[in-house]
């Protein structure tokens, strides 16, 4: 049992906190009802009452506490909650104001990207949030039960688990999308090789299927993706970091960027490439495509809808489709498959209601509970044939389309079945979704294999800066403004700004969790 409100008095969270914040957190504790308090377990009704709880959420674009939703989850658990939510503007700065304040949430629920990994790790090391390891213990049945264990563990900070993760569905979602109208027109299949798909770029760029003439685009790609998906797993590189030899390492480290960046140069000085992807912003390539300039444009999964909406109201008669992970000279192939936090859930310090908050976030975890909450009612929001759960509109949208603002934890094993109804709003967007991920075959679909690192300082405070100059090199090079014999100089300044530090961090964790 938690013994917290002294505590309090000893949480150093930032340089930042004053005397007085420090007394708004021992305040908040002394004015508690919790159960856990000796004066509230002597109260005839705290074990009959559950108290009202209060949760601090990611932005969402509805209030919270009228979402259907919300009155859902207080029927099935008992608990009423006071919902809350983050600006949508620099969130982190208000976050750090609430928990230095002491602000008395039972539970904060925040995004899994890496900036706010860093807020949630150094909460943790500076005592400001409740080890939820016994409570889980005591009272977790059903997150102990349903979620990823791997993932409970990637959320640990130094060994103590403070957060329950909602990992996101490993999921393949940029490729490279083509017109399968053209393809047909020039007679030619969907290319399975690097080799077969630059027999494509040709006799795209010289039988000219879109009637461009000499304004015929075969691939267009923006600036900002120098690394092509697809082409890039060819060559054994499809995330940012990938394992060579057992150890993780960047792109521009790995022994095939140099042939990499030569092939997709030589495509360029072919004229198979499009010739402005060096200013072209993504906008630009989705417009190319859809205008029917280019036959080839790099894409997520989600914009089909909208890139077929587009592509017909100008083509009536195109047809578009992605292209299957192509293999390399080695047979290397590959898809970037994401892997991670979608968010985190944790307890503050100055939470009143600890063990309720774990036994509410375990109530949402019954099965029945979990699915009603995340996809709704049968024969209400959605049907049920065959194993496939579709929404029936528009109350699924109406009522369920923020569901997953309200997930702390989820049912790891049938979440990814039940999250299926979500993409067959429209049929294409679950065509597109499947053709990279239900029907792929498992091989071509590379996990990232940094999505369940912990928080780490040089590879945080690095990322960012290496991973631009990598892309703006790369850049250069394919467009000719680099040399070639420059790449060991590159290399060098990479290593120097950052690059060593990050290789040494991230494979110092890596070689405690490689099997």
């Amino acid at each position: 049992m938690l013994k917290k409100n002294k505590k309090l008095m000893l949480v150093s969270l930032t340089a930042c906190l004053s005397a007085s914040s420090l007394v708004a957190c021992s305040s908040g504790g002394t004015s508690s009802s919790s159960t856990t308090s000796p004066a509230a377990s002597t109260a005839p009704t705290a074990t009959t009452v559950k108290p009202e709880l209060k949760s601090l959420q990611i932005w969402q674009k509805d209030d919270y506490n009228a979402y259907p939703v919300a009155t859902y989850l207080e029927k099935a658990t008992g608990y009423k909650v006071q919902y809350d939510m983050l600006p949508q503007d620099k969130p982190q700065d208000k976050l750090n104001i609430l928990i230095a304040s002491g602000e008395p949430y039972d539970a904060v629920t925040i995004a899994g990207t890496t900036d706010f990994k860093a807020l949630y790790s150094d909460y943790a090391k500076k005592g400001a949030l409740v080890d939820l390891g016994p409570l889980i213990d005591k009272y977790g049945p059903n997150i102990k039960a349903v979620i990823d264990p791997e993932a409970l563990e990637a959320a640990k900070v130094d060994g103590k688990l403070y957060a329950i993760p909602t990992k996101s569905t490993k999921t393949v979602n940029t490729d490279l999308y083509i017109r399968q109208d053209w393809l047909d027109k020039v007679g030619l299949k969907m290319p399975t090789t690097l080799d077969e798909l630059v027999t494509v770029l040709k006799a795209f760029k010289e039988k000219d299927p879109g009637g461009n003439g000499d304004g015929n685009i075969p691939l267009t790609v923006g600036g900002d993706s120098s690394f092509i998906p697809n082409i890039v797993g060819a060559f054994g590189m499809p995330n940012f970091w990938n394992d060579v030899n057992g150890k993780l390492t960047p792109r521009v480290l790995d022994p095939a960027f140099k042939d990499y960046a030569a092939f997709v140069a030589d495509l360029f000085k072919q004229g198979l490439i499009d010739k402005e992807f060096a200013a072209n912003k993504a906008a630009t390539t989705k417009e190319k495509f859809t205008s029917g300039k280019a036959g080839i444009l790099m894409m997520n999964w989600s914009d089909v809808p909208t890139i077929a909406d587009a592509l017909t109201k100008n083509i009536p008669t195109a047809k578009a489709t992605f292209i299957p992970a192509v293999k390399g000279k080695d047979g290397k192939t590959g898809l970037s498959a994401s892997k991670g936090f979608d968010r985190i859930t944790f307890i503050p310090k100055a939470s009143k209601h600890p063990e309720d908050s774990i036994k509410w976030m375990n109530a949402k975890l019954e099965k029945d509970t979990f699915r009603t909450m995340a996809i709704g009612e049968e024969n209400k929001h959605y049907t049920l044939k065959d194993g496939a759960y579709s929404p029936i509109q528009p109350i699924f949208t109406d009522e369920r389309n923020q569901a997953n603002n309200f997930l702390t934890g989820t049912d790891d094993k049938n979440y990814p079945i039940y999250w299926q109804a979500r993409v067959r709003k429209d049929m294409r967007l679950y065509d597109a979704w499947n053709s990279l991920n239900g029907l792929a075959p498992e091989p071509t679909k590379v996990t990232d294999l940094l999505g369940y690192a912990p928080y780490m300082v040089e590879f945080s405070k690095n990322f960012q800066n290496l991973n631009t100059q990598s892309n703006d090199y790369t850049t250069k090079l394919i467009f000719g403004a680099e040399p070639f014999t420059g790449i060991d100089a590159f290399i060098a300044k990479f290593k120097s700004a950052g690059g060593d530090t990050s290789y040494k961090e991230v494979n110092d964790w890596y070689a405690t969790v490689k099997k």
